[in-house]
């Protein structure tokens, strides 16, 4: 992923923001006049999506603080801890009040009114989340080209996932309350709408457990994705002076940011053909030069001391650049001699 993420979740997310807030409204007065639950658990979850859209919106905006010295590397995990709290919104105000709401009305039976407006509102709501689902997809797949389904939902940005999926699960509960709603008219039995507004319920939940544990992975510390660990690992690998890679680790410190640390061993032999050949001598004719003179020898020893960490810094300072260049996500690198 080599696209700005500053930018990375922004537009679908306000997308959904304000279309969100539409379709509550439409959604309520919908409810009002047929006396729906199921409708009126579209309307609680319209209310949760937005509240929890305007939560991925603090997240993105926190997240683009630059580091300070109370936070080396960053705000991003702002991003990550206010898509949690977004997550529990679904969970606790979308999934436990549409639930309750469907189980109440379960108990006391009511009266269900299928009118034109309801088709309308359902209409309506159906083409604004259709929308706001298409931006979601279109932004996972342009900053994650040639993956997978699978690949992007485990790599993509979690503030663009949780609009994904919940449009999704709009859409899907349009249709839920469109036929709980047309069965209890037609039937006249409300436990049609009541069974509807449950699995709306149900699907939220899922939807914020999905969301809460892919949110904790970010925050406790996720591993860069593993093709991306694989090829800095070959670069690692395929530099002669390096001879073995120890205890290589990684964490997502935002979308498209990462830190990597790792030990090394280096090749002596390659660290002193490098040395020799900045001298422009031969190890040979420094022997000739020092071995009759133990005051000559010493001075050759300092600085063959002096010369080899300051090789050995450069070494890893080219290093360093080498893998900034090629992969630009990688903001932070932590090279250590074991």
């Amino acid at each position: 992923m080599t696209s700005n993420n500053k930018t990375i979740g922004l537009v679908p997310v306000i997308a959904a923001i304000l279309g969100n807030f539409t379709v509550t409204f439409l959604k309520f007065a919908a409810f009002f006049f047929s006396g729906s639950s199921a409708m009126f658990s579209e309307g609680i979850h319209s209310v949760a999506d937005t509240a929890n859209q305007v939560f991925l919106a603090v997240g993105l905006r926190r997240s683009k603080k630059l580091p300070d010295e109370d936070f080396l590397y960053g705000y991003g995990n702002e991003r990550f801890f206010w898509a949690l709290i977004s997550a529990c919104g679904i969970f606790f105000i979308g999934a436990g009040v549409t639930i309750y709401k469907g189980i109440n009305t379960l108990l006391t039976a009511g009266e269900v009114h299928f009118n034109f407006f309801t088709v309308i509102v359902l209409l309506v709501s159906f083409v604004i989340e259709s929308i706001t689902l298409g931006l979601a997809i279109y932004e996972l797949r342009t900053h994650n080209p040639g993956k997978s389904a699978l690949e992007i939902y485990a790599d993509g940005d979690p503030s663009t996932l949780a609009v994904l999926l919940e449009d999704s699960v709009a859409l899907i509960g349009i249709l839920v309350a469109f036929a709980s709603i047309g069965l209890s008219y037609l039937t006249g039995q409300t436990y049609f709408d009541a069974i509807g507004s449950i699995i709306i319920g149900l699907m939220l939940a899922v939807v914020a457990i999905i969301l809460i544990t892919k949110n904790r992975e970010y925050l406790i510390g996720r591993a860069i994705p593993d093709d991306l660990q694989d090829d800095i690992i070959d670069v690692l690998e395929a530099e002669p002076a390096i001879e073995k890679i120890l205890d290589f680790k990684s964490q997502t410190l935002d979308v498209g940011i990462y830190r990597i640390k790792c030990e090394i061993e280096f090749n002596g032999y390659v660290l002193l053909k490098e040395i020799y050949q900045s001298r422009g001598t031969t190890l040979r004719e420094d022997y000739n030069d020092v071995k009759d003179d133990f005051e000559e020898f010493k001075k050759f020893c300092a600085d063959y001391a002096d010369r080899l960490p300051r090789l050995v810094g450069k070494k890893i300072d080219d290093i360093e650049n080498t893998l900034k260049l090629k992969y630009p996500s990688i903001k932070y690198i932590d090279i250590e001699i074991n």
